[in-house]
């Protein structure tokens, strides 16, 4: 017979027993519900979007400068100390206007000491022409030889030439003396300041830049990528950054045939057509110009998303209709379109992507799809039946 104490221990023993054969029984079962739990789990229903071709109208944005089509850089023709300046930027100039005076006594003492020497050569030159007149004379009579009116002759015609090398002397001395004087050789509006008075100006140095009122046209840069696209006298709306209703029609003049080394742009140059009195020389303007009408892929912007760890790669979700699983696929982001659509690269026409809630799913996720978009190629099919003139 067993002890008692003997007893005691076989039952804590089966009590043991049990209790795990318990656990472990509670373990397994909900084991399978949770497996159950997980397969049962329900489908998520999702938007989708089929993606098709779209014509597009879009226009591009830039922003130009009002600039005049001739703006000169006017200098003087000859070198002084600059004592005035009477215009300042902005100053409407008529032609004949004085812009600038240099120092000119330097030249009028240069043209007084040339006159003298001419008066000079005036007088040797009439004393030899006398001389000249009585040696013929003479010769005439037999008195003295031929050599010795050759040599008058000489000296006549010497002092002669000299008077006119002095004369053409004189004349250039005076209009050095014009020179010091900078007057506007035409209408305009002055657009920028290159010396102040005071300073020792050379010859040909920038003083002021001139701009003609007449001929406004903008200037503005495009990207390398859309260089084909434009050609000259394409149109174009140019508009003020503080008035973008009003737009005023332009027409391209000018192409540039190489790109700005530091940006790799084009600038392009347009003719303002009309209402040119509005916009003032170096104003700032948006410049509207049509990308022409291209079929291009058109999805719902919604439908775009980009992952949390990659922030610059967009992507879409593409259905796979067979399996009714999801995949990201990359894809490029193009003009923006009509109804709150975006142009894109990478998916192809037909596709069927998710349109809302990307943000909530994952890689491989099954999906629940309308009846609508699962019963799309027989709508399509019968699209096409009445396009033919058939009866569905």
């Amino acid at each position: 017979m067993f002890s008692e104490q003997t007893i005691i221990s076989l039952k804590k023993l089966l009590h043991f027993i049990g209790v795990l054969f318990w656990i472990s029984l509670m373990a397994i079962m909900e084991g399978c519900g949770g497996n159950d739990e997980k397969d049962n789990a329900p489908i998520r229903p999702v938007k989708t979007y089929r993606v098709e071709n779209t014509p597009s109208h879009g226009t591009w944005t830039y922003p130009g400068e009002i600039k005049a089509r001739i703006e000169t850089i006017l200098s003087f023709r000859v070198s002084g100390k600059m004592l005035e300046r009477p215009v300042e930027i902005g100053d409407p100039i008529r032609k004949g206007h004085v812009l600038a005076k240099l120092d000119s006594s330097d030249y009028h003492l240069s043209a007084q000491a040339v006159k003298s020497q001419l008066t000079a050569a005036k007088a040797e030159m009439e004393f030899s022409a006398n001389e000249l007149t009585r040696h013929r004379e003479l010769l005439r009579q037999k008195v003295i030889s031929q050599p010795d009116v050759d040599k008058r002759e000489t000296a006549y015609i010497a002092a002669r030439e000299r008077v006119a090398a002095l004369q053409a002397q004189l004349s250039q001395t005076i209009n050095q003396t014009r020179y010091a004087v900078l007057m506007a050789d035409r209408s305009g509006v002055v657009t920028a300041v290159h010396a102040e008075p005071g300073q020792v100006v050379s010859a040909g140095q920038p003083v002021l830049s001139l701009a003609m009122e007449d001929g406004k046209e903008v200037h503005f840069d495009i990207p390398e990528d859309r260089i084909n696209q434009i050609n000259v006298g394409d149109s174009l709306l140019v508009s003020l950054w503080n008035n973008q209703d009003h737009q005023i029609e332009a027409h391209i003049r000018e192409i540039a045939v190489s790109a700005d080394p530091a940006n790799r742009t084009y600038r392009v140059k347009a003719t303002l057509s009309s209402n040119q009195q509005d916009l003032k020389l170096g104003r700032s303007v948006t410049v509207w110009l049509s990308s022409g009408e291209q079929e291009v892929l058109g999805i719902p912007l919604s439908a775009v998303f980009a992952p949390h760890d990659k922030v610059d790669q967009t992507k879409v979700w593409v259905v796979d209709e067979n399996k009714r699983s999801i995949s990201a696929v990359p894809v490029q982001l193009g003009v923006a379109l009509p109804e709150n659509r975006i142009a894109v690269k990478g998916v192809e026409p037909g596709q069927l992507l998710v349109s809302a809630g990307v943000h909530r799913l994952h890689e491989g996720q099954v999906i629940r799809l309308p009846i609508e978009t699962t019963a799309w190629p027989e709508t399509r099919s019968v699209v096409v039946n009445k396009s033919e003139g058939q009866q569905p």
